[in-house]
């Protein structure tokens, strides 16, 4: 069986997993775990709190320091809505490209590092190589932080970190860090021609989100002259907004949620200081008129961005093997910066392009499978 075939037929099966993130991956986990088993040295699943979902990582190759986690989500966006021409969860393969949810972000990658693990475990390695299945990244990174935290507790935990979402196989050196927050203002409730009498959580809601809309416009405003993201500077948006019942009364609820992405120059927590403050001066406002009144900030997201290493031991190789020199920055947040968190040096290099990423009809062209598979042994021959 050729590797380009071994390599499409494990793209087809994980597709085939409907691994939408509101739903469990444990039914993809299970095949993988059954899969490696005969090649890996050391398996590890870890669930997260109410066992729906579950990390998992295998070692293949010597228990020694200084190995490679070739890295992964299992988790792709929803299809719902979506015009999409052929089953979004069976690969179809149409004039060399194979559509399928998930088959660019990031199951191609994760179809070809399971189809090395048999050459892997034939390998004289030096150093070994870590699987690594992660879950919930594409709803803030969060699930992937349990993995991470395990594999750096090891006794010889693993030093490098290969991201593979879809690049065009160009090398990656930095990402947007995010932070994802729901901000819920209580108000209360009363007929609209005795607004004094209420409290409206819309109007409160105003002032917070205008302290917002000022830091978007400042972080544009002090964009830096020269950098590789596009946009150059932290972003701010506002996503979602809801509140209220009706015209002629005084609104009780107002949500909203937003998304702030810094790069690695710029600290979220410092850039949101205006905010918290505003927050609690509604809130300390509000409980004064009632005490069911108030203001409650929800974190849903909190990834770091991934900061360049120029002289990186994995950049120096990714750039050797991939013959890529040029440096380049993207605006969207991956789980790289965790890795990098931890000691790892870590760069985002994969099959197919982001911009096929979340659409109808997405896909990953054959032709990048192919030259993964010439990449990822070229990757196997620098651990040997």
């Amino acid at each position: 069986m050729s590797d380009l075939k071994t390599a499409i037929d494990i793209l087809t099966k994980l597709v085939s997993f409907d691994t939408t993130s509101r739903d469990s991956n444990l039914a993809l986990i299970d095949w993988v775990e059954n899969y490696l088993a005969p090649f890996a040295s050391q398996m590890r699943r870890i669930p997260n709190e109410d066992g729906t979902k579950a990390n998992f990582w295998a070692r293949i190759g010597p228990d020694v320091a200084g190995g490679m986690v070739l890295s992964g989500h299992s988790d792709v966006v929803p299809v719902d809505g979506q015009p999409w021409s052929t089953d979004p969860f069976t690969l179809t393969s149409t004039d060399g490209k194979l559509y399928g949810r998930g088959s660019c972000d990031m199951k191609g990658f994760l179809a070809l590092a399971l189809a090395f693990a048999p050459k892997m475990a034939q390998s004289d390695l030096k150093r070994p190589f870590f699987i690594a299945i992660s879950y919930d990244e594409e709803t803030g990174c969060d699930g992937v932080q349990s993995m991470i935290q395990d594999l750096a507790a090891l006794e010889n935990p693993p030093s490098m970190c290969w991201v593979g979402e879809p690049t065009l196989w160009k090398v990656v050196s930095g990402h947007k860090g995010i932070c994802v927050y729901e901000v819920r203002v209580t108000g209360r409730e009363m007929h609209s021609s005795l607004p004094h009498l209420g409290a409206s959580a819309i109007h409160e809601a105003l002032d917070i989100l205008q302290t917002l809309r000022q830091t978007a416009n400042w972080l544009e405003q002090t964009a830096p002259s020269e950098s590789l993201f596009d946009p150059p500077h932290a972003t701010l948006t506002i996503g979602v907004l809801n509140g209220g019942t009706a015209s002629n009364i005084i609104a009780r609820e107002c949500v909203f949620e937003f998304d702030l992405r810094c790069p690695p120059s710029v600290d979220a927590k410092t850039t949101l200081i205006p905010f918290f403050e505003k927050v609690e001066e509604v809130d300390k406002r509000l409980k004064s008129f009632h005490s069911s009144c108030g203001v409650e900030v929800i974190e849903h997201a909190d990834a770091p961005p991934l900061g360049a290493e120029e002289d990186g031991v994995l950049e120096q190789m990714a750039r050797a093997i991939t013959g890529d020199n040029e440096m380049r920055m993207v605006g969207y947040c991956a789980e790289a910066g965790q890795f990098q968190q931890v000691g790892m040096s870590t760069i985002i290099c994969g099959p197919g392009s982001i911009e096929q990423a979340h659409q109808p009809d997405e896909y990953v062209a054959t032709s990048e499978i192919e030259k993964g598979l010439t990449i990822l042994q070229k990757v196997l021959n620098t651990m040997m």
